[in-house]
């Protein structure tokens, strides 16, 4: 197995292996499946088809049957115009696919004998995020693929969320909340995976004690997102309002103040006054909750 050189004791910054490895043939390799005449990049060469196999760190798990038609009729046509990233496998004449799977299973329905490739000595780091970045970047991934694909990252090379979000383009909290798909019970992800439900669904049952029962509601009832997070927020009122209740003889206008925040922000609030003030209490029970406070508060929502 081969592994990128780096300094002892310093994690490379994720994502910077695709321009300094690649160079000019970045854009190439992470461009879109167009069927689109280019030069071929320096170094491309054919290979036969049978030589190629599948990455272990492909984050896709499945592969759109009419697409996959629709790009194998065009190579049918014009051939594959855009080349593989691999890197050499185990086997002398093998080379496993790093970038371009996609094109790969396409090119074999249309019966491709040889397909261009771009070949690279790339380790299993690099391997990973070359693959995410070109899936992400395409919005080819479940939300439970890229969840997955985050957490690997993470967890197997030690990329803070930080990290990952800086490479990607994406927010803190977006990969924070990402990856906190994974710890759904299993009926949820399946639905999630199904598209019953989405993304947005799935981040607000994060916060049910139930999440599988209330999803079967929201399938049921064809609920949006809104009205899940409501759901959600009902069934812990109860519990948050007995942590906020105060004695009976509260002021009767700090009361409509505390109404009018709840409904202004959706999230059960509580006024304490004090001698010399008081204090505003938010109760929350996710980040995808807190987010949208914070983005209110700061007058801009998301």
């Amino acid at each position: 197995m081969k592994h990128s050189d780096q300094t002892p004791g310093r994690r490379r910054g994720l994502g910077m292996g695709l321009s300094a490895l690649l160079g000019e043939d970045a854009g190439t390799i992470l461009d879109a499946d167009l069927q689109v005449a280019k030069p071929a990049p320096k170094g491309a060469r054919l290979v036969p088809i049978e030589q190629l196999s599948p990455s272990r760190h492909q984050p896709r798990r499945g592969f759109d049957e009419d697409e996959l038609e629709l790009l194998a009729d065009s190579m049918r046509r014009h051939g594959l115009l855009q080349p593989l990233l691999v890197r050499p496998a185990g086997r002398a004449d093998g080379f496993e696919i790093v970038a371009g799977e996609r094109r790969w299973r396409a090119a074999q329905r249309a019966g491709l004998a040889e397909i261009p490739v771009l070949v690279r000595e790339l380790g299993e780091q690099e391997t990973l995020e070359i693959a995410l970045v070109e899936n992400v970047q395409r919005k080819d991934l479940t939300p439970l693929e890229e969840a997955d694909a985050y957490r690997r990252l993470a967890d197997e090379f030690g990329h803070t969320q930080e990290d990952i979000a800086s490479a990607l383009g994406r927010s803190r909290s977006h990969v924070a909340n990402t990856i906190r798909l994974l710890g759904l019970p299993e009926p949820v992800r399946r639905l999630l995976d199904q598209e019953k439900i989405s993304a947005g669904h799935a981040r607000a049952l994060l916060g049910a004690a139930d999440p599988a029962a209330l999803a079967e509601l929201v399938v049921r009832d064809g609920l949006n997102v809104r009205q899940t997070e409501e759901l959600v927020r009902r069934q812990q009122t109860p519990k948050l309002a007995r942590a906020t209740a105060r004695p009976a003889t509260a002021d009767a206008d700090v009361k409509a103040f505390e109404e009018r925040l709840s409904r202004r922000f959706g999230l059960p609030i509580a006024i304490r006054q004090k001698k010399d003030g008081g204090e505003l209490v938010v109760r929350w029970r996710t980040l995808d909750q807190l987010d949208r406070f914070l983005g209110l508060v700061g007058g801009e929502e998301g």
